[in-house]
């Protein structure tokens, strides 16, 4: 062949694999591979079955660093490509949108190998059973780290399907009963407390005194643990005796976290894990449902503690969701790449050398201590900004340095630094819309937008929720994923719940009929779809899915909220809300299905321990009526910047045209109290719920207060209803 051939023939494009016709950015990844892959579907399964050939699973999703590496070492390869669609039907799936299918074959994995699992997975399936004879995760190309080559691997598990296929059968049959046994009978109820006060014990037995967190690297955010602890907290208060300890394992780790390189501390937005115990080097990937629950916990750590940090980490997250995890038309993009140019974290790393060359010398001498830039390289030779120090610090060591020069200092300085790496290659984003995940950033930018006065936070979430509406939920159900123009998949138990939550958030913060509507429709969709009648609790499929190998009902916190604990919060809130007994019914079997699991492991089950908490303590529901003789309520419900120098505080004056239905939502959102629902409902809205509906409207803002079934009398006056909320405040 000719020099001009050879041009020729690298000028051709590769030939694409059925995967190219997905809407998985994970899956188009591997389009160009030789394997011949196919994605999760009847077809593949069927062609397994008529020429009983095993089937090569492979599970990972587009920000995965060791999905890439397995890739280029074995999927690219030809000669491994041959050999996996001689041997086998080779199914690549992206976890992200067959979370179902994740959470089966990694419970599988768990108790073939007996340990956990993770990304990418390998797995083995018999083709008339779908069930798995060999799991694992990475292989290399080579051996190594007393790993098989991925080659050997595979001529291997042929080898053993062929050869022993009556001790196949028996290993799939005890898998198969031993996964049985995970959806166990309910167990005794529990009655009290005691799970919570177990839960916080245990945190503080693996809770790390120097440097935050629990237990040793790598280190995961786990915001459902701090939320436990400042719920716990705030329950103690209330009651007399204030757990000081609890609050200040959350606060302390969390500031951590938002100090270190957890964090991005230019652009905002946090990393999935450190892979120290300092919080320093994080994993790079950033993912949307790390960030939703973070938020939302930074400004409950904010409103509790008045700590700037706090108010500074949110609105950095909720700034740079905006900047860069927000689609034109309104849903949220679910993930950014660890990797650019092949190298994970190079977006985010630096030389001195370019840092010098862009700051100015009073710039620089502030960032050196506060970001360790004066200390040795803390990422392969370069570094990575890690905050070392507070600014407060840094600014009281040098001569005359007021704090306000200091800030000023140090957002000139990120600014150039950010328009420095605007420059570089930036990671890849995943830019598929997942409804689950997309309800965790909602809530958070309600939150935000409420608790910081930023309306355009609040608009940002009312953008996505109206993109889910007129795209994923269709003919009254939900799908599960949205991609270039492209909405599919069943929705599952984490769709529903999550966005029920979510919808809960909304109603605190604008209410809107609609929006009650649209969560009483959830609701009956969790009942009637999701709800295990026997037994109790939630399917994390609905009862038309595809029929699989197992029916998975997950109790226990993740890296996101257990949809059974976010299932049973909910209805017991929207039940208490509108008087619906079958919601609270519901929530109550939830606990119950999981009592055993909570007792063996409490702190494993944060969530549900928090729906346990509202159970034997019903949460308190505060309804707000605007008066028919009064102004209309603002555009804004939340606490404005201006009275964000105090979260405690309430200064009419600076509310500017806040007027008295504002002031008085106000009010009942000043303090932290997570068991408090609060609803502003305008005079004018008639067509409400029956148990609304009762709540009727006087001639001036009145308030009404309810705890489960018992409601007090209306109040009529501002001063009195300051003084009603502070009596046994939640």
């Amino acid at each position: 062949m000719s020099e001009t051939d050879h041009s020729a023939a690298a000028c051709q494009p590769k030939p694409r694999n059925r995967l190219a016709e997905t809407t998985s950015p994970y899956l188009q990844q591997h389009a160009e591979n030789p394997v011949d892959w196919w994605p999760w579907c009847e077809e593949a399964l069927a062609l397994a079955r008529s020429e009983q050939k095993p089937i090569l699973l492979s599970i990972g999703y587009s920000a995965c660093h060791w999905c890439h590496v397995m890739a280029h070492e074995s999927f690219e390869d030809e000669t491994t490509a041959k050999l996996m669609n001689r041997l086998f039907v080779n199914i690549k799936v992206d976890r992200e949108e067959r979370p179902d299918l994740d959470k089966i074959y990694q419970t599988a994995h768990q108790l073939l190998a007996q340990r956990t699992g993770g990304w990418p997975l390998t797995v083995f399936l018999t083709p008339d059973d779908l069930a798995p004879f060999f799991a694992g995760t990475y292989f290399p190309k080579t051996q190594r780290h007393g790993l098989p080559s991925f080659q050997e691997l595979l001529i291997g598990v042929e080898r053993a399907y062929r050869e022993k296929p009556e001790a196949i059968r028996e290993q799939n049959a005890s898998l198969r009963e031993a996964l049985s046994q995970l959806d166990p009978a309910p167990g005794v109820m529990i009655s009290d407390l005691t799970p919570l006060d177990q839960a916080r014990r245990q945190l503080a037995g693996s809770f790390d005194k120097v440097n935050g967190g629990f237990g040793r690297a790598p280190k995961f955010p786990h915001p459902t643990n701090l939320e436990l602890l400042l719920r716990h907290h705030a329950a103690t208060a209330a009651a007399g005796s204030p757990d000081q300890q609890a609050r200040e394992m959350a606060l302390f780790t969390l500031e951590r976290m938002v100090r270190g390189g957890m964090n991005d501390q230019l652009a905002g937005g946090f990393c999935r894990y450190s892979v120290d115990d300092q919080w320093m080097i994080p994993h790079f990937e950033k993912m949307l449902y790390d960030n939703g629950p973070l938020l939302t916990l930074c400004c409950d750590a904010w409103q509790l503690s008045g700590d700037q940090v706090f108010r500074d980490a949110a609105l950095g997250t909720a700034d740079w969701v905006i900047a860069e995890m927000q689609s034109e038309e309104g849903g949220y993009f679910s993930a950014l790449d660890a990797d650019s140019e092949g190298e994970e974290g190079r977006f985010y790393v630096w030389d001195l050398e370019e840092i010098g060359a862009r700051l100015n010398a009073e710039e620089l001498a502030l960032i050196r201590p506060l970001f360790g830039l004066d200390r040795a390289p803390n990422f392969e030779g370069r570094w990575h900004l890690h905050g070392y120090r507070r600014l407060e610090e840094v600014a009281a060591e040098r001569e005359q340095q007021d704090l306000e020069v200091a800030k000023a200092l140090l957002a000139s300085a990120k600014a150039k630094l950010l328009a420095a790496r605007a420059e570089r290659v930036r990671p890849g984003r995943d830019e598929k819309v997942l409804t689950a995940w997309n309800a965790l950033m909602i809530k958070g930018m309600l939150r935000a937008g409420r608790l910081l006065g930023r309306e355009d936070y609040l608009d940002s979430a009312d953008r996505a929720l109206a993109f889910i509406k007129a795209t994923l939920w269709r003919e009254g159900r939900l799908l599960a994923v949205y991609k270039d123009g492209r909405a599919h998949l069943n929705a599952y138990l984490d769709d529903y719940a999550f966005l029920l939550d979510a919808l809960l958030e909304r109603l605190q913060t604008r209410f809107q009929p609609a929006d009650l509507d649209w969560a009483q429709a959830l609701a009956e969709l969790l009942l009637s779809q999701f709800q295990d009648e026997v037994n109790g609790g939630f399917y994390f499929t609905a009862a038309d899915h595809e029929a699989l190998l197992l029916r998975p009902k997950p109790l226990a916190d993740e890296s996101t909220p257990s949809g059974n604990g976010i299932a049973a919060l909910s209805l017991q809130r929207l039940g208490h809300l509108l008087g619906e007994p079958r919601y609270l019914d519901a929530a109550a079997r939830t606990l119950g299905a999981a009592a055993d699991a909570i007792r063996r492991l409490p702190y494993a089950h944060g969530t549900l321990l928090m729906a346990l908490e509202e159970q034997l303590s019903p949460p308190e529901m505060i309804v707000i009526r605007g008066g028919l003789l009064g102004t209309e309520p603002g555009a804004l419900s939340g606490v404005t910047d201006t009275q964000a120098t105090d979260a405690r505080a309430i200064d009419t004056q600076a509310t500017g045209g806040c007027d008295e239905f504002d002031r008085w939502q106000q009010l009942a959102q000043r303090d932290y109290a997570p068991r408090r629902l609060t609803l502003a409902i305008p005079a004018d809205l008639s067509e409400l719920p029956p148990a609304l509906a009762t709540m009727h409207p006087g001639d001036r803002v009145r308030a009404y207060r309810c705890r489960g079934t018992q409601c007090e009398a209306p109040i009529d006056a501002l001063e009195q209803f300051e003084a009603v909320l502070q009596t046994n405040a939640p």
